[in-house]
């Protein structure tokens, strides 16, 4: 699983590195609404939440699916500008700007992506106009809670005014927390941003996207980015750009803009406190399949407290040493075993380091 950004006919000079104040906004409202994804930012959350005012706390649970559960497009609304070669603004007002240039509809789309759209890089009927994708967007919304029926039917019925009412909500947020925020990080993500914009002008695309993610690769043969991620998607940059932006608060949340229509960009952590390199979901696949029989449980149970030959597992476990190394070899691919010759003895042990990774790699790569 994965997704894919084709890229063929795409100039290097194309590809921009640039912070977003407005993505950076997105991921500040989505740790303050789920903390648990963000333990390092525990003391910020609870310090920000404890002094939010109680009327722009209650505005925020209005539409908090924006954030919550999904990354609206609406906090990247350059994609959205014909010609697909739009950047973000430096400022959030320049940003907001640019969200007030996207039509109703691709508003309309990208705030509802998570309520009413089953394929996101399909072009689909929209909701203002399509009466079954209307009924739809407000029988989604429904299992989300009355605040968000009330804001689907208002954003559908009124969406001039939900437009402005969000971009008011935004500038408040800016003014309560995100200016003291972004003053903070800013520096970091233009500096990354720098750094990467070097390593495409002296390296190229693939050393440049390596250092943005290990699990983000380019095929130079097919001209095709794949983002290991568990979930499937494709677009292709055609005549327009890419765009990768920084963010300093994303972590553990690696996203791929891939919209029908939209110009494609990646949102990727920087400064992240997790592993250099992550899992990947075939070998997080691997693993916990390989765990997942219980023979292999139980000879994890022996390997877990000492070094053991094929042999004695196969008289501890009263079964035969074919057997036993059947197990072995499913539980070594996945990374889980190690083995070593002592003399004309080969040894096997669990890995108990990778084996304590598994929860966190598990977290990592199903939040990714």
């Amino acid at each position: 699983m994965s997704v894919s950004i084709d890229i063929s006919g795409l100039a290097p000079e194309r590809i921009s590195v640039v912070p977003s104040p407005l993505a950076e906004l997105g991921m500040a409202l989505h740790a303050l609404a789920e903390p648990a994804h963000h333990p390092g930012l525990q003391g910020w959350t609870t310090a920000v939440s404890a002094r939010l005012d109680p009327c722009l706390a209650d505005r925020l649970c209005e539409a908090d699916f924006l954030w919550r559960t999904t990354f609206s497009d609406v906090f990247a609304p350059f994609a959205g500008i014909p010609g697909r070669a739009t950047l973000p603004g430096a400022t959030l007002a320049e940003e907001l700007d640019l969200l007030d240039k996207l039509t109703d509809r691709q508003f309309v789309d990208a705030a509802l992506e998570f309520t009413c759209q089953n394929s996101y890089a399909l072009r689909e009927a929209n909701p203002l106009d399509d009466p079954d994708m209307h009924r739809r967007a407000l029988d989604l919304a429904a299992t989300r809670g009355l605040p968000q029926v009330q804001f689907t039917q208002r954003l559908l019925d009124d969406p001039p005014a939900v437009r402005a009412w969000f971009r008011r909500l935004v500038e408040d947020c800016e003014e309560a927390f995100f200016a003291d925020i972004w003053a903070r990080v800013h520096h970091q993500l233009a500096a990354d941003a720098r750094h990467k914009t070097e390593l495409l002008r002296r390296k190229g695309v693939a050393e440049a996207l390596t250092a943005v993610s290990s699990v983000v690769t380019l095929d130079e043969t097919a001209n095709l980015i794949t983002v290991d991620k568990i979930t499937v998607g494709r677009t292709t940059t055609e005549d327009g750009g890419l765009v990768l932006v920084p963010t300093s608060l994303g972590w553990p949340h690696l996203m791929v803009l891939h919209r029908f229509g939209w110009q494609p960009a990646i949102t990727y952590p920087v400064g992240s406190p997790g592993l250099t390199t992550p899992a990947t979901v075939e070998q997080l696949t691997r693993r916990m399949t390989a765990l997942a029989h219980p023979v292999r449980m139980r000879l994890c149970r022996h390997l877990a407290r000492g070094a053991y030959t094929t042999s004695e597992l196969s008289d501890a476990h009263g079964m035969t040493a074919p057997e036993i190394s059947r197990h072995l070899t499913v539980l070594k691919k996945a990374g889980l075993i190690t083995t070593r010759r002592r003399g004309r003895y080969v040894q096997h042990q669990l890995d108990l380091t990778a084996v304590a990774r598994l929860g966190s790699d598990f977290i990592e790569g199903v939040l990714r």
